[in-house]
């Protein structure tokens, strides 16, 4: 009997690793059918408790800014958000400005590994840099696009034109593999068996989270490995080149919190330069709306059409940004003039996390909470809220 060569076991740990991610999006899968079917039943319960407040969409931007600098996943609350498009939970108009707020809520994570190099300035200051030039690209893009998308609804109608033409009418129909392996049975059958809705919305919630982490914690394993100290020496290089490492790597490993923190430590050690940083975190900005794009792949319209939104508005910014270097040169300035003052004045950076991620937030929630928003003109297939 022979024994195992070098080959067969490079083939083994191939398909183990293949199996486990498959795996892995399989169980993020059955979590978004759970997290929809669990919606479907809880509507009065979200709508009177959770939601009433998300219909301005001030409150909204501000709630997905918040939540996401909570769990510190914007993959979550944007496959959240996805899920209750779908349910008829949120309109598409009000569901936008939740992910707008959750791309800047995600930037936290990398802010915060910055304050880990505090007692070097040197190092902090390199850090802080990279750490914040993620807040205020994705803060810019807020204030390009909320005043366009709140006055004129801009980022939902071209979305659902763009869902309408890539997707069509089949995607509100669900699909035989979601029916019988994902969806329905295993998901209706728990739901008998639990009984209670809140309870039921609180674990799909929590398998939902449990199931994206599971799934970043896999692939970041299989894709980077041991090897993130060597990432500098072929990732960065020309604009173009990070850019496009900041999409592939964010997509494979689902979380732009990941990829983006992993620069901070490299910056801070000075292997690699704020423009190449800043094009790598443009990229992964793009890469990291694929988890709304597959939660929405099987579902219906209004969900496929909230994910090409996300899509859409990481995309604006990347064309804004990639096409005009005048516009980075001038955000890489700011940022480093803030980073000597933060290294300067440590105070200032614990000030900037708390105000921008928490406070401001809090305050501007409960100052909008009871401002009802401003009637809108919109395409009739663009109010998917039931009522």
């Amino acid at each position: 009997m022979k024994g195992v060569t070098f080959e067969d076991s490079i083939f083994s740990t191939i398909v183990a690793k293949v199996t486990l991610i498959i795996l892995a999006v399989l169980f993020f899968l059955m979590s978004i059918d759970l997290v929809i079917t669990a919606l479907s039943g809880s509507l009065n319960f979200i709508n009177e408790n959770l939601l009433s407040n998300a219909l301005n969409p001030f409150v909204g931007l501000f709630l997905g800014l918040l939540v996401t600098a909570i769990i510190q996943s914007s993959s979550t609350t944007s496959t959240m958000v996805v899920a209750l498009v779908a349910s008829g939970t949120l309109s598409l108009g009000e569901a936008v400005p939740i992910i707008m707020g959750a791309n800047i809520g995600t930037t936290l994570t990398s802010t915060i590994v910055a304050l880990g190099f505090i007692s070097n300035k040197r190092a902090f200051r390199r850090a802080v840099a990279v750490g914040t030039i993620h807040d205020f690209y994705n803060i810019i893009l807020v204030l390009i696009l909320f005043p366009l998308e709140y006055y004129y609804g801009v980022l939902s109608r071209v979305s659902f034109y763009f869902s309408e033409l890539l997707y069509g009418k089949s995607v509100s129909e669900s699909s035989a593999f979601t029916d019988t392996v994902l969806g329905s049975g295993l998901t209706n059958q728990f739901v008998l068996w639990v009984n209670n809705s809140v309870l039921i919305l609180i674990i799909s919630f929590a398998l939902l989270f449990a199931s994206i982490k599971l799934l970043t914690w896999i692939i970041k394993r299989t894709i980077i490995g041991e090897s993130e100290s060597r990432l500098q020496s072929f990732v960065f290089g020309k604009p173009i080149k990070s850019f496009s490492w900041g999409v592939l790597l964010t997509a494979a490993i689902q979380s732009s919190s990941v990829t983006t923190s992993i620069l901070v430590p490299l910056a801070a050690a000075d292997k690699i330069k704020l423009n190449n940083a800043f094009t790598f975190i443009i990229g992964a900005n793009v890469g990291t709306t694929l988890t709304a794009l597959i939660a929405a792949g099987f579902r219906s319209e209004a969900a496929a059409t909230i994910a090409i939104a996300h899509l859409l508005f990481n995309l604006t910014g990347a064309v804004i940004f990639m096409s005009l270097p005048v516009f980075r040169k001038l955000l890489v300035h700011f940022v480093k003039e803030f980073s000597y003052a933060v290294a300067r004045y440590r105070l200032i950076g614990l000030t900037y996390i708390i105000v921008t991620f928490f406070l401001l937030p809090f305050l501007l929630i409960s100052l909008n909470k009871n401002v009802k928003p401003e009637a809108r003109v919109m395409p009739k297939a663009i109010i998917y809220r039931n009522h």
